[in-house]
């Protein structure tokens, strides 16, 4: 009898494995502080990615690349204290593994040491093989990520989708295989053609995940706040909105601010 996900007291990076072996897709979101990531956990992701999309999503910055590694470390160390159940990824931020790969090594031990977390996260393919290799050897595992890589959208000029064109898509095949080859458990495809996700999952042995890259990667992860309507007006087509929580809120706040100013909070009740 095979044993599903929802049945794992803790998901590893062996058991995500295992799901894509049989077929079973892995279901994947964003989170950045306890409550939060307490609610998703307590749902039953099987992985959640503290993302250095924190930037935009918690600090309002325009881009992914001024959060430092000691502001992702804060984020993730809040996450692992409310998760109980799924595996817990880190973004290594932009400027703490480019460099060279004893940086690299250094960021990823700050983070898996002081934050408690089961896994990293590092964009780029073969122009990183040498920081990922050195991670890898000291036993930390290692999420990839290509197609759209947000922190090098200065490079790119545009959040558009990603390997449409055939030197592109086929460099991409190979940044998959190579970081397959040398022991990453899983790779993230983001924004790339739904046929060039159907490729890149059935040649390489590991999990894919998706983000706007159509359904056949072996997972999908998707930023917790545009899931859920916090942000308003970004709406990209990959996204599939399923809440307003933004509107839920905003009427909660303003029937707060009346019973305030009508003097109807706090009643005899609410008082001591």
């Amino acid at each position: 009898m095979s044993i599903h996900s929802s049945d794992i007291k803790r998901v590893t990076t062996h058991i995500i494995q295992e799901m894509k072996t049989r077929g079973e897709k892995i279901s994947c979101l964003t989170a950045y502080d306890y409550s939060m990531a307490g609610i998703v956990d307590a749902a039953g992701v099987e992985l959640i990615l503290v993302g250095d999309s924190a930037s935009n999503v918690m600090a309002g910055h325009e881009t992914t690349l001024p959060i430092t590694i000691d502001q992702m470390i804060y984020h993730a160390s809040s996450v692992v204290r409310a998760v109980k159940r799924a595996l817990v990824v880190v973004d290594l931020p932009f400027g703490s593994y480019q460099g060279n790969s004893g940086e690299a090594l250094r960021s990823a031990i700050r983070i898996m040491k002081e934050s408690g977390a089961h896994a990293v996260k590092l964009e780029g393919g073969l122009e990183i093989k040498e920081s990922v290799v050195r991670i890898l050897s000291a036993g930390v595992p290692v999420m990839g990520h290509l197609g759209l890589t947000p922190q090098s959208i200065y490079k790119f000029g545009t959040y558009t989708v990603r390997a449409k064109e055939e030197v592109e898509a086929k460099k991409l095949l190979e940044d998959a295989k190579m970081l397959d080859e040398i022991g990453c458990f899983s790779v993230v495809l983001e924004k790339i053609p739904s046929t060039l996700t159907k490729l890149v999952s059935e040649s390489i042995a590991i999990p894919t995940v998706g983000i706007g890259a159509g359904p056949h990667a072996d997972g999908q992860i998707l930023v917790l706040h545009d899931v859920l309507g916090i942000n308003k007006g970004f709406k990209p087509r990959f996204l599939r909105q399923y809440a307003n929580l933004n509107d839920i809120m905003n009427e909660a706040i303003t029937n707060y601010i009346k019973d305030v100013k009508g003097k109807s909070f706090p009643n005899e009740k609410e008082s001591y």
